[in-house]
């Protein structure tokens, strides 16, 4: 096997791959980067951000540790084995000490999140049920991406309906996602860390994952050694 590489990355070069090879199509919060290199290649990418939501970084082990909530919000790789979990493994030992990482694996792209059990993840159960609004016309678009057409206005929802008619605007189901969560620092601030937890730990899921297609071509950057 090639040696693998594994080192922060600017935003910059992050991003064509969250536009192009990821399933989303579009950018996230980004405070950390990594990319997994061989032979020189730039190979994958993954990427932490704070939660915008209050709700979730509170949600996770309280308040008094909502500053500490990162989420590995995107993760894409060329196909080859072990390489994702590698480089999720590798990153993670090179967050800010200490972190709590939170990821969730789609239901609704078919995934389980094989790649944060092999990487030792606390599995934490699925996310709630949830209903976004959505625009008929626009199902194409990601439903953050219309809510974000509303932010500031007191509802968003009101928004969109005199924006588009109220007839345009409907409810769609969110997908469910499993939800994981990783402890990075010492030994005794992981325990307090899992003391605070507010999720019940339970056995991983398991079931066939569905692959994406991530082969949009890029230009990427070769490492500099």
């Amino acid at each position: 096997m090639e040696t693998i590489i594994v080192s922060p990355i600017s935003n910059k070069e992050a991003e064509p791959w969250l536009l192009v090879r990821h399933y989303a199509k579009r950018k996230c919060p980004i405070s950390y980067a990594f990319g997994a290199f061989t032979n020189n290649e730039l190979i994958g990418i993954v990427t932490f951000g704070t939660p915008v939501s209050s709700t979730l970084r509170d949600g996770i082990c309280g308040k008094d540790n909502s500053s500490f909530v990162l989420e590995l919000n995107r993760l894409c790789c060329k196909t080859q084995k072990n390489l994702a979990s590698i480089l999720v493994g590798r990153s993670l030992a090179m967050l800010p000490h200490p972190s709590i990482v939170v990821s969730y694996a789609d239901t609704g792209q078919g995934h389980v999140g094989y790649v944060y059990q092999a990487t030792n993840f606390i599995y934490t159960g699925l996310s709630a049920q949830f209903k976004d609004p959505m625009v008929k016309g626009m199902e194409n678009k990601h439903h953050t991406t219309i809510g974000d057409e509303g932010r500031g206005h007191p509802s968003r929802v009101e928004f969109l309906r005199e924006k588009y008619g109220n007839e345009n605007v409907y409810y769609i189901e969110r997908n469910r996602k499993h939800r994981y969560v990783f402890f990075c620092g010492s030994k005794t601030q992981k325990r307090n860390f899992i003391k605070c937890l507010k999720y019940s730990v339970k056995p991983y899921p398991k079931g066939e994952t569905k692959r994406y297609d991530a082969s949009g071509e890029i230009q990427t950057q070769s490492i500099l050694l």
